[in-house]
């Protein structure tokens, strides 16, 4: 569901967009995402792709959980 009740339910970012939110750099993120780390673009059209903003937020809110554990250190 695109729309709910007139407000937009699911927005779609841009190359632009997402480096704004996670600044990583355009090859970063396709590594992270085929390494199955990072949420997959979806294709809109021959030359376009986007990534589902709710999916990206949740892997940021995800990120900041985790931010005050501290790495697997081996023993």
């Amino acid at each position: 569901m695109l729309f709910n009740e007139g407000e937009i339910a699911m927005r779609i970012l841009s190359k632009r967009q997402l480096k704004e939110l996670v600044l990583y750099s355009p090859q970063h993120v396709a590594r992270l995402e085929k390494a199955g780390l990072f949420p997959k673009r979806v294709q809109l059209g021959p030359n376009r792709v986007g990534w589902v903003e709710a999916e990206v937020l949740e892997w940021l809110e995800a990120r900041l959980a985790n931010r005050d554990t501290p790495p697997d250190t081996p023993e």
